[in-house]
């Protein structure tokens, strides 16, 4: 039995926004249900409903801007930057800005749509 496993085939998360969300590991991917990790492209003026998760997110930005609202400040991390959001945090993602936003989202224990508490706009 192998040591090790390289993920050549990322499940693509269906979305309706423009996001690119490829799981590399995670409950869709690979079963893992500690730890996901995903690449994603969050289009120009694309932004999500506030939500409570249940995990630790970091998230590590590649290209472009995001901003991060966190209870009731407001972050904007650039290429090179990385935070850590605890879980049970009140949070808005989005990229407001003119081009698009290459990160990779680290979630502890892994994402779960069912844990995440999006609330309806």
């Amino acid at each position: 039995m192998s040591k090790y496993f390289i993920q050549k085939n990322p499940f693509v998360v269906p979305t309706t926004d423009g996001k690119l969300i490829e799981e590399h590991h995670g409950k869709a991917a690979t079963a893992n249900n500690d730890i996901s990790i995903a690449h994603m492209v969050a289009p120009p003026h694309w932004s999500e409903p506030f939500q409570t998760p249940e995990f630790d997110e970091y998230t590590y930005i590649i290209s472009g801007k995001k901003q991060f609202i966190i209870e009731d400040e407001t972050v904007i991390l650039e290429a090179g930057q990385s935070i850590k959001i605890e879980k049970n945090t009140r949070v808005q993602y989005s990229n407001p800005f003119d081009e698009p936003c290459e990160y990779i989202a680290i979630c502890q224990p892994a994402f779960d749509f069912t844990k995440v508490h999006r609330e309806t706009e």
